[in-house]
């Protein structure tokens, strides 16, 4: 498989990942029973308030959800129209370290490096995209 492939799946399983702690912390708040028994009574008007990080975790995680069908279009059109290239290698590798960045500085709430760690995702697949027209 490709290294544009590779982490074209890599990315994939980052998006099924990235929600376990929200997740993880909303059954805490709410309890197992609770949790699996779907919303808690009244929801979403007496939700048990999340911390600040879990909502930041779950923004993150979301955020990916929205970027990751324009990666996998960029890169699954590199494939099937033969453009894989250490150009589109090196992106697809800068736009996966750059998602576990984002995740992490999002959900820790580092001030002032959240956009510009998305931007450098962002720009990832516009440099593939560019580079296939």
């Amino acid at each position: 498989m490709s290294t544009e492939l590779t982490y074209l799946v890599l990315s994939g399983i980052l998006s099924l990942l990235l929600w376990v702690p929200y997740i993880g912390m909303r059954a805490f708040l709410w309890g197992i029973p609770t949790f699996l028994n779907n919303y808690p009574e009244d929801f979403p008007a007496k939700t048990p308030k999340q911390p600040l990080w879990a909502e930041r975790a779950q923004r993150a995680h979301l955020n990916l959800v929205e970027t990751l069908p324009a990666f996998a279009i960029v890169i699954l059109v590199a494939a099937v129209s033969n453009s894989l290239n250490d150009v589109t290698a090196c992106w697809a590798k800068v736009f996966f370290f750059s998602r576990i960045i984002h995740a992490v500085v999002y959900t820790l709430g580092i001030p002032y490096l959240r956009t510009p760690v998305y931007l450098v995702s962002w720009f990832a697949i516009l440099r593939i995209g560019f580079m296939l027209l």
